[in-house]
């Protein structure tokens, strides 16, 4: 059995477990709100529009938090971002990394 998963910054191996269910079309509503009606989690209400293709913060995030996406360190938050608020270029800063390091 092979496992395709990543490094996390604690060493712990991690896998990407968020699911979204986004329907592209009108009629695509109704069977995106039945498919994510038998899935359990947590529902995320952006607090603000964020552009096609951007990034929502799943959870608060704090001045000098790491910002992951992917389960990739991709920055720090140069603000405190709030739960469903917009994550792009203006309110992280990108830090250095040791690519080596993060192997499995």
């Amino acid at each position: 059995m092979n496992f395709y998963g990543y490094k996390r910054v604690d060493g712990r191996a991690g896998i990407r477990n968020h699911v979204l269910i986004l329907p592209t079309c009108a009629c695509g509503s109704e069977s995106a709100r039945i498919v994510a009606s038998q899935i359990r989690g947590e529902e995320i209400i952006c607090v603000e529009n964020i552009p096609i293709w951007h990034k929502v913060a799943l959870k608060p995030i704090g001045k000098g938090d790491k910002i992951f996406k992917y389960g990739e360190i991709i920055g720090e938050a140069s603000i405190d971002i709030a739960k469903g608020g917009w994550v792009s270029h203006e309110n992280i800063f990108s830090v250095p990394r040791d690519y080596e390091s993060e192997l499995i």
